[in-house]
């Protein structure tokens, strides 16, 4: 483990914690195959030689999770000394860690300059534990485009896509700070889960930015965490979120297979060009149609349908009456989302007896309709909250939470 991360305080509920790393070479972390044969090209390996390593590194690096070169016994010394010398197997800089009361965690995690030279971003990433799996919210972008009314990630611009090797690096940060990997201590505290021999067990593309405007980054992402040598999180396991790309919903289904999510919130285009505003560009028709035609969607493969309870706006029995017509013929399961507020927003909640009405009428009509409980509100890591305040934090305040953290132990 990162000596940095190792040396850190331990999170404590309600108290961020910050933590310093500068990686100052390129890191092999997050890379695909071709990625680390490029890489051992670099360092001048024959091509003959390098899909055996390729395969070492593979294991060493997904499978163990190791943080030095050192570590990959069965590589010879002098490829070691090379590959350090070139390389590193840095994560991103975890700069804040929060601890909800209720287990969730959230990390602000601090992005390298890309190769472009462009300067170091911020992007956030939330674990949301239960007691028979972990559930990773990974970010696909810095920041995003689609300035949904009722989100506060929405209100942050875009900066750029994220890489393929910085969305699975994200799960390689989430591993390490849980002790997930072969021989780690396992980390402790409320509401970790209690069966399985892992803390990370499914990954949702529902963080920052639109995953969809990030397809090629996202999709190769998606075949590095899902591949059965590594880091062995199946397809059926990860779950990509968008507001209604259409072109690209398609595709993802035939090149990926993952599972689909779709950020609905209205029935009617009027209100959902206000609420999404990229509904005027491809409305509800066209999404659902996009839905129905799914390629990795089946009975057992069910789409899911996101729909915030937005008080006095999308909430009423008529809306539900309409979602069950809309939904016709799509394998579909909808979940209802108690909107999470956040400063400057001008929805609120829907009554719970308002919600609950709204669920049973979905559910008689034959829809699995859960109300998603809403964690880690407390240290705004709830749908819907993500956004990257505590970039601005000063150093002077980050010293400040450091000594917070380490007295509340």
């Amino acid at each position: 483990m990162n000596t940095l991360i190792e040396t850190a305080p331990r999170p404590v509920a309600g108290a961020p914690i910050p933590i310093a790393a500068a990686p100052a070479k390129r890191s092999l972390a997050g890379l695909d195959r071709e990625g680390l044969s490029a890489a051992l090209a670099e360092i001048g390996l024959p091509e003959k030689e390098r899909r055996m390593r390729v395969a070492q590194l593979w294991h060493w690096i997904y499978l163990r999770g190791v943080t030095s070169f050192d570590a990959m016994t069965n590589v010879g010394k002098g490829l070691r000394e090379k590959l350090g010398a070139a390389f590193t197997l840095d994560r991103p800089e975890v700069v804040v860690e929060q601890v909800s009361a209720d287990g969730t965690r959230k990390w602000l995690l601090r992005l390298p300059p890309d190769i472009a030279g462009d300067k170091p971003h911020d992007v956030e990433m939330v674990y949301i534990p239960e007691s028979d799996r972990g559930t990773l919210c990974v970010s696909s972008q810095v920041g995003c485009t689609l300035n949904c009314s009722f989100c506060h990630t929405g209100t942050q611009r875009l900066v750029r896509n994220l890489t393929a090797a910085e969305i699975v690096a994200q799960v390689m940060v989430a591993r390490d700070r849980l002790g997930d990997y072969p021989g780690q201590e396992r980390a402790v505290g409320p509401g970790l889960p209690t069966e399985g021999d892992r803390l990370v067990t499914n990954i949702v593309f529902m963080g920052m930015g639109e995953p969809l405007y990030a397809y090629d980054s996202v999709a190769k992402a998606i075949e590095v965490l899902a591949d059965g040598e590594g880091l062995g999180i199946g397809k059926r396991r990860i779950t990509v979120s968008t507001s209604g790309v259409v072109p690209e919903i398609e595709k993802l289904g035939a090149e990926v297979g993952p599972m689909l999510a779709i950020s609905l919130h209205a029935v009617r285009d009027e209100l959902r060009d206000v609420l999404v505003p990229i509904n005027k560009k491809y409305p509800l028709r066209e999404l659902l149609d996009a839905c129905r035609n799914y390629p990795a969607a089946s009975n057992a493969k069910r789409i899911t349908f996101e729909y915030v309870m937005l008080k006095g706006v999308n909430d009423s029995p008529a809306d539900a009456k309409a979602l069950v017509k809309l939904l016709a013929g799509i394998p579909a399961k909808i979940n209802l989302i108690p909107f999470n507020p956040w400063p400057g927003t001008k929805y609120e909640c829907s009554d719970w007896e308002t919600i609950e009405q709204f669920s049973d009428i979905v559910f008689r009509a034959g829809y699995s309709s859960p109300v998603r409980t809403p964690r880690g509100r407390d240290i705004l890591a709830a749908c819907g909250q993500l956004k990257s305040e505590t970039e601005k934090l000063s150093a002077r305040e980050r010293l400040a939470l450091r000594a917070m953290a380490a007295s509340a132990e």
